[in-house]
Order: C-alpha cells, then structure tokens, then sequence
C-alpha cells in the first residue's frame, strides 16, 4: 500500500497573489454597509411579499416588518445573501462593486459556494465580543478579520490604476 503524501497546493496560488494591495479598513466598511442595507431592502421585499401573496396578510391591514437577526429565518437570510453575493459576483457583492474591493479566495482560483458560505457564517464570528474580529484587521499582516481567516480569503483594492 503506497504512503500517501502531503502536498501544499497553496504554495503556487499564494505565490501568484503576492503584491496585491489590500483594501483599507473604509473600503470594506463601505462595502459591508452597502450590502447590509441592501440585504434589508431584499428582505423586507420578499418577506413583504411573501405575507401579502402567500399568506394573505396585508391589503386594509398595517403589516409591521421588524428584521430580527437572532430569528432563524433572519440568520438564514442574511448568510444565504451574503454567500451567493459573493458566488454570483465572483468575489465582488454590489457593495464590494461600489467599494471597489474583491474577496479573493487564498486557496482557489474562484469563491466556491462553499468557501462563499464559510466567509458569511464567519461574520457571526467577527460580530462576536463586540466586533473583536472585525478589529483584527488592524492585527493581522494581511489585513485579514475573523470571518476572512475562516474561509481562507483576503479583500483586496480593485481600482484602477493602483500600485
């Protein structure tokens, strides 16, 4: 039975990522504000919907939402937002887009939708002890928070004519 052997096939791809500039601290908080505000408003359209059509909740009768993110169906919204804006934008959610920023996986050529997931569950992690993990950006060499080192990913600067 032959032994099998490790191979570190991160080596290449961390080699081709060398030198790309990170994104600052504004760019990513930007970003996050951007989508969050925009994951409410596709929340509050579709749960809106979702009551008026499906459950016939509304018409003469005031429907109050209230977006709770500890509720099971807000969570889940929110991660399932969060990972396929960054599957479907190859790295860049509309609010990285406008931030001008990417995620950029550190072990992959492309975000797969499950490392996608891993970065959004991993926010759960930097909102944890007062947002100690989105603090850690200014800790890490590689400017990476909590929820980056999770799924193995870096942000970076995408605007154009950056050295």
């Amino acid at each position: 039975m032959a032994q099998l052997k490790f191979h570190a096939h991160e080596t290449a791809r961390m080699d081709r990522l060398d030198g790309l500039l990170l994104a600052t601290f504004g760019q990513r908080a930007l970003g996050f504000g951007i989508d969050f505000v925009l994951m409410l408003a596709v929340w509050g359209t579709v749960t809106g919907a979702w009551l008026h059509f499906v459950q016939h909740i509304g018409g003469s009768t005031r429907v109050e939402l209230k977006w709770e993110p500890h509720e099971f169906t807000s969570f889940v919204f929110l991660v399932a937002y969060a990972a396929l804006a960054c599957y479907v934008g190859k790295g860049q959610s509309v609010g990285k887009w406008a931030a001008r920023t990417r995620v950029v996986s550190l072990t992959h050529e492309r975000m797969g939708i499950w490392q996608s997931t891993e970065r959004a569950l991993g926010y759960g992690a930097s909102f944890l002890e007062l947002g100690f993990g989105f603090v850690q950006y200014f800790m890490n060499r590689n400017r990476q928070t909590v929820h980056d080192r999770i799924a193995e990913t870096i942000v970076v600067d995408v605007r154009r004519g950056r050295d």
